[in-house]
């Protein structure tokens, strides 16, 4: 099952639970459902890591893991998919949220420079934040809808995959 593969990537939950970060959830973060690898848990984390992860705000982290409390999401699983936006993927994710929210209001989008700094990205902040919010909005609904959306397709394939080769397996034996 795909969560034999999820538990070779994913940390121990002993070691998350005494993160200092995520003190905040106090007992909370003891619900033993949080650290289920089951079709809906995976599903859920993947919505919300995905969705988190395209939003441009400081600790992301604690967003996502507030946000799988409630929905009783795999905690590991939705704060480390926050990880797709790191110091190298940002500055690309994040453009293309602006396109895409310029594209949607209609308005005239800064190019990109030739090299990155960190006063072409304050001042395209201070000026621009609403279409770059917008578009991170948008492709984070996206993405979390198709990210929920195909982890149950994926799932659901794998199950009844396992299932039919039982089957053939039993019915080549004989049984």
């Amino acid at each position: 099952m795909p969560r034999r593969f999820f538990k070779r990537y994913l940390p121990h939950p002993d070691r998350i639970k005494g993160n200092k970060s995520l003190r905040f959830l106090g007992t909370l973060i003891h619900d033993p459902n949080l650290w289920h690898l089951n079709r809906h848990s995976v599903s859920r984390a993947m919505a919300i890591g995905l969705f988190w992860a395209m939003i441009p705000i400081p600790m992301q982290m604690l967003t996502a893991a507030a946000s799988a409390v409630p929905a009783r999401a795999n905690l590991p699983m939705a704060v480390g998919l926050v990880w797709l936006t790191n110091p190298l993927t940002m500055p690309a994710v994040f453009y293309c949220n602006y396109k895409v929210g310029t594209w949607l209001m209609g308005t005239p989008a800064f190019d990109m420079p030739a090299e990155l700094s960190l006063a072409w990205i304050r001042r395209l902040l201070e000026t621009h934040w609403q279409p770059l919010y917008l578009g991170s909005l948008v492709l984070g609904v996206v993405l979390a809808v198709l990210g929920y959306v195909l982890t149950q397709a994926y799932w659901r394939w794998w199950v009844g995959n396992n299932w039919r080769k039982r089957r053939a397996a039993r019915q080549a034996r004989g049984h």
